[in-house]
């Protein structure tokens, strides 16, 4: 279900100061009930490729690429540390040496920083710097669930362009598709855990286990500083 921007805009994520020069795309609440220590299960999840797009969103997924390879927008001179800088440089000393969360099985994003209620990620080509962030917040009725927002900064007029040909594509297939993945893989592996025994999916995220995990609450507090 897609959220107005206020759902992402009016939390206290550290991504506001990180990526003030993106524009918000859209907000979406993930179908990911939980408990308020569920975030790493999500991310896990989320980078292991655990679920499948339907064929028409797979197919708009291998045109995007082929497209890509003709045109050249994928090319490494265009990407992360070469046409733009990572927003890891932009982070706060204690979470830059900390871990950023597993790397993506099957997409193109980059891990930048995970804490107890925020993780993002990041990708750059010819057309856009883009961020997913994943936030992880009260649902309202006891419980959590997982709000997924895409932040982005298009390369120029082409980039600009890029951004509003695919927008109506995203919005009614893509998105929504990823949308029902990311909730059959959630229940999936709920029902698929033994009655009485934790959920240990992402116990083995560096920096998110018992012994260590990044907390929100720091982060925070350090906000005030330049987050350059």
């Amino acid at each position: 279900m897609r959220l107005p921007d206020s759902a992402h805009t009016a939390r206290p994520w550290l991504i506001h100061a990180l990526a003030s020069d993106f524009r918000l795309e859209d907000v979406w609440a993930l179908p990911t009930p939980g408990g308020p220590d569920d975030l790493r299960r999500l991310v896990r999840q989320m980078t292991s490729g655990d679920g499948r797009f339907s064929g028409a969103t797979r197919g708009l997924f291998a045109l995007r690429w082929k497209l890509g390879r003709l045109l050249g927008w994928d090319r490494p001179g265009s990407g992360l540390g070469v046409r733009v800088r990572t927003l890891r440089d932009r982070l706060p000393a204690d979470l830059r040496d900390a871990p950023p969360g597993p790397g993506f099985r099957a997409l193109p994003l980059t891990p930048v920083y995970l804490t107890d209620d925020e993780w993002a990620a990041e990708v750059a080509n010819r057309t856009v710097h883009a961020v997913m962030h994943i936030g992880w917040v009260p649902d309202g009725a006891g419980g959590h669930r997982g709000q997924m927002a895409v932040l982005v900064k298009p390369n120029g007029r082409f980039g600009a362009a890029y951004m509003a040909v695919i927008r109506p594509f995203r919005h009614l297939l893509v998105d929504p598709a990823l949308m029902r993945m990311i909730g059959r893989a959630w229940q999936n592996r709920a029902d698929n855990v033994p009655a009485g025994q934790p959920d240990r999916a992402g116990a083995d995220i560096p920096g998110s286990g018992p012994g260590r995990r990044p907390s929100a609450r720091p982060v925070t507090r350090q906000r005030s500083r330049r987050a350059s």
